[in-house]
């Protein structure tokens, strides 16, 4: 895309903006989450309840190589919003180049540690003797192919900030259908298991890498590859891992959460608890990935108002994209409530697991119609480069309200059962459900927070715009005479 198509941004209707830059997102993160979805369909329904749990413990290790991956990604992206903002199109370029040297050099990194020290992780995990021979083969491919998912992934977020949201979704849906296909000729007719699951993934996307190498090759776009750019440049680097640090310590944060969650939930529930969680947890994904589909439509236009100082386009940005997210979080909320069995037995004909994962379920989807509002106020501040307070609230969330409530509410829990016997009607007091219970608790204090630091700076925000259109109408009025 041409710099003068770029500055839509700045002047085009915001309804029309978010939907044509929101709407690809939604539609590739969607496709996205379907990743994991269908792998844990497949390998529920063809190899069993185990190898899911083992799915669900290795969830965590595929987590921190994507917080790697958006560590560079999501930096690099709202960096390069920035620039074409203020119109620095060579730095963008330069930008460009970064995100592959950085992506290859911290993919090997991860790849290299995990691979040494695979069976150790996974144990710390969640892992039992029963699980880790599923995590360790699905992992075991994954980490194989963590260099070419972080570029996938970094390319994906370049792409929509350059103009081609569409061409982002192109290549996630390519990935996913091919995904779709490979699974179940690898797990079933191949008989290659969780393996055929995960080779299935990284397959995918290096066709999806190709299709977006074809973009970055064309010297017609506002930034593409050529000689000159491939150098790490300090300030380009350590200014896009600032902004990037929010994600990337959200995404470590959320794997820290579920290396405790699956170590309580093992203690107070065994594997069939774990594996209720990761079938829980990746329907909530799923409408999660659509809030981020939003973000990354919301991220461009942001970042670029907020570059040439347009506040008001900004926050009315904000605004929509908050009241689409909490529309979209209500109806997850919808189905927990009254239908949790029907996205249940998408994963498992297991009817033990089945009756054992219905209440869990409706409890910790009871407070998702709140999840929407912090996730778009998180990414509105990494999008503007305040990194600091993305990170804040989002380690506030994970690590200073829930990790606490992980290990105490069990025991908490445990103790209020103990004053009577569940013929007393105590048996909600079990200390597995101070677990389950720890999720929405901290979901609406996460929220609670969000709007209060929100609240504060879109004061600041408008003080700011009254204060430069009287300053612009005080120069007008002193020409005029």
């Amino acid at each position: 895309m041409s710099a003068p198509k770029i500055t839509e941004l700045g002047t085009n209707s915001i309804r029309s903006l978010l939907l044509k830059y929101a709407l690809p997102g939604i539609i590739a993160m969607t496709a996205s989450s379907l990743y994991n979805m269908v792998d844990s369909i497949f390998i529920g329904h063809g190899v069993g309840a185990m190898a899911l749990s083992g799915l669900t413990v290795a969830k965590p290790f595929m987590d921190i190589c994507a917080a790697f991956g958006s560590l560079v990604g999501v930096g690099a992206s709202s960096l390069v919003a920035i620039k074409l903002g203020e119109k620095d199109y060579r730095s963008a370029n330069d930008v460009l180049a970064n995100v592959i040297l950085l992506n290859v050099l911290l993919g090997a990194i991860v790849m290299a540690v995990g691979l040494f020290w695979l069976d150790p992780i996974l144990y710390a995990f969640g892992a039992s003797d029963e699980t880790i021979v599923y995590a360790r083969d699905y992992m075991e491919i994954i980490l194989w192919g963590n260099i070419l998912t972080h570029i996938y992934y970094g390319l994906n977020s370049m792409l929509r900030s350059i103009g081609h949201p569409k061409v982002s979704m192109y290549a996630t849906i390519l990935a996913v259908v091919i995904n779709i296909i490979l699974d179940p000729i690898f797990i079933f007719v191949l008989d290659m298991g969780v393996r055929g699951a995960a080779l299935a993934t990284i397959l995918s996307q290096v066709v999806s890498v190709v299709l977006q190498m074809f973009i970055f090759l064309n010297p017609k776009e506002v930034i593409y590859f050529h000689r000159g750019i491939w150098r790490l440049k300090r300030d380009i680097t350590m200014r896009a891992l600032g902004i990037g640090m929010a994600p990337f310590l959200m995404h470590l944060a959320a794997c820290f959460v579920v290396i405790v969650l699956n170590n309580q939930l093992k203690r107070y529930g065994g594997d069939m608890a774990i594996a209720t969680f990761g079938m829980t947890n990746r329907f909530m994904f799923f409408f999660a990935m659509i809030i981020m589909g939003l973000n990354q439509g919301m991220q461009p236009i942001v970042g670029y108002n907020y570059g040439a100082q347009l506040y008001p386009r900004m926050i009315r940005t904000l605004k929509l994209t908050i009241i689409c997210a909490t529309c979209v979080m209500g109806l997850l909320w919808l189905i927990g409530l009254i239908i949790p069995e029907g996205f249940i037995r998408l994963f498992t004909h297991d009817e033990v697991l089945i009756a054992q994962s219905i209440m869990p379920a409706r409890v910790m989807l009871c407070t998702m119609v709140l999840v929407g509002f912090p996730m778009v106020v998180g990414n509105f501040y990494t999008s503007i480069g305040m990194a600091n307070k993305a990170i804040f609230l989002s380690l506030t969330r994970q690590v200073i309200f829930l990790i606490p409530c992980i290990l105490l509410l069990p025991l908490l829990f445990q103790w209020i059962s103990s004053f009577a016997s569940s013929a007393d009607g105590l048996l909600a007091f079990s200390p597995i459900w101070g677990v389950w219970w720890s999720l929405p608790i901290c979901d609406a204090l996460a929220a609670v927070l969000a709007a209060i630091i929100l609240n504060r700076d879109m004061r600041k925000f408008k003080a700011t715009n009254n204060a430069s259109s009287l300053t612009t109408e005080g120069v007008q009025i002193s020409n005029s005479l």
